[in-house]
């Protein structure tokens, strides 16, 4: 390998850590979130921001940017859990191209008591994070997020 290879990049590191700790958590915390509550991570984070938007409602493609996921993804997603009476389609009154993603009140009571499964175990992975760190993790990661997508 040459002295200055790219393979030396400190922020490729950085980068991969990121990515497995990220993963990690994931697939701890998500394994933790459906034996307690039957609802995998990725229904989760899609009805908790639902539930958490103006009128319990996203279009598709916002959607699709906040949980990483293609449109088709989100729309195979959104079948599956429309199915499960966990949300509805609503389309747009002014664009018949976009549609909404809509919590419903069922889907509400399933992200409502998954949270709670939720907030305990991240209280219990971040336990020996300090008010600073967590504080300084946040800042971090909200810099990171609104980084332009290319």
């Amino acid at each position: 390998m040459a002295k200055d290879s790219p393979l030396d990049d400190p922020l490729i590191t950085t980068f991969g850590r990121l990515v497995e700790a990220a993963g990690r958590l994931q697939r701890s915390v998500g394994q933790v979130l459906a034996e307690r509550s039957t609802l995998p991570l990725g229904w989760f984070e899609v009805l908790f921001r639902l539930a958490r938007s103006d009128d319990g409602r996203m279009t598709m493609g916002a959607l699709a940017g906040q949980i990483v996921l293609t449109t088709g993804g989100v729309t195979r997603l959104i079948d599956r859990m429309e199915s499960a009476g966990l949300v509805t389609r609503q389309p747009c009154p002014t664009d018949r191209r976009v549609s909404y993603a809509v919590i419903t009140e069922e889907g509400f009571a399933k992200v409502e008591q998954a949270a709670g499964v939720h907030a305990v175990e991240l209280r219990a992975v971040f336990a020996g994070f300090s008010a600073r760190d967590l504080g300084t993790l946040d800042r971090l990661l909200d810099r990171l997020r609104t980084l332009p997508e290319n």
